[in-house]
């Protein structure tokens, strides 16, 4: 069965750092686009796209909100990925989503279920100011 599981969420105060893991489980991100989306609770927050790498390339992505404090990346065998969050902010807590797409990262971090590959159930990132 293929399935993406994330790790890593957890309650951090303003300007600390975590670490997001993603495990693939029967298969491997070799020419797939893979990254991060969020969602924020509260009535109507979208989605917002926050993170991408492409395997076959190693283009990457990210949303402005987060450039500079973000890095994704994948590990050599390229079944999991990371995304490490540096200098969290106040705006950051959201359910943070992986997914994977072989039509590429504009596909995962538009977060619409209906084209993704795969994606996990999210971990939850919260930070307290």
């Amino acid at each position: 069965e293929v399935q993406l599981m994330e790790s890593g969420g957890g309650l951090v105060q303003a300007g600390d750092s975590l670490r997001l893991s993603c495990a693939a489980s029967g298969f491997t991100f070799d020419d797939d686009a893979i990254g991060w989306f969020r969602q924020a609770a509260g009535k109507g927050k979208e989605r917002e796209g926050v993170s991408c790498i492409s395997s076959s390339d190693g283009n990457t992505y990210y949303a402005d909100s987060v450039k500079g404090r973000f890095t994704i990346s994948t590990n050599n065998g390229k079944n999991t990925m990371y995304l490490e969050m540096n200098g969290l902010k106040p705006e950051d807590p959201a359910v943070y989503t992986c997914a994977a797409a072989s039509t590429g990262c504009a596909t995962v971090v538009a977060g619409d279920l209906r084209y993704l590959d795969v994606w996990g159930q999210g971990t939850l990132v919260t930070v307290s100011s």
